[in-house]
C-alpha cells in the first residue's frame, strides 16, 4: 500500500521526484519500503520542518545516508537554526548545540 501512495505521488517519473519544494519522493527508488527525503540546505530544510511543525507536527523520525555523515550535518546545520527560532531545544534545556569535531569532515588533520 505505502509503495502504491509513494507511486501516485510521483507517477512513476524521475523527472517528478521533488514533490514539494525540498521534498524528495525518491527513496523507495534506492531501498525498500515508503519514504520522502527533506533535501537541501540547512536553512531549506529548517524551513520546511517549521512549516510542518505550523501544521500541528511536533515529532519527527528522521534518518539520512550515510547515516553518521547526515547526522553531523542535522545537528551542525538545522538544529541550530530549529533552536534559534523556538522549535527545538536541547534535551538538557538551553544549552546551545556544541560544535563537533569530526576528523573525517575535511577540517585537516590534528
Amino acid at each position: 500500500e505505502g509503495q502504491q501512495r509513494m507511486l501516485a505521488l510521483h507517477g512513476g517519473s524521475r523527472e517528478s521526484l521533488e514533490i514539494h519544494p525540498n521534498l524528495w519522493a525518491g527513496i523507495g527508488l534506492v531501498r525498500g519500503g515508503a519514504g520522502t527525503a527533506l533535501v537541501g540546505s540547512h536553512d531549506e530544510v529548517a524551513e520546511r520542518i517549521k512549516e510542518y511543525h505550523a501544521l500541528g507536527i511536533d515529532e519527527f523520525v528522521l534518518s539520512g545516508y550515510p547515516h553518521l555523515e547526515e547526522a553531523y550535518w542535522f545537528g551542525e546545520g538545522v538544529l541550530p537554526r530549529l533552536q534559534a527560532q523556538g522549535l527545538w531545544q536541547h534535551p538538557d534545556g538551553q544549552r546551545a548545540v556544541p560544535p563537533a569535531q569530526v576528523p573525517f569532515a575535511g577540517a585537516g588533520s590534528r
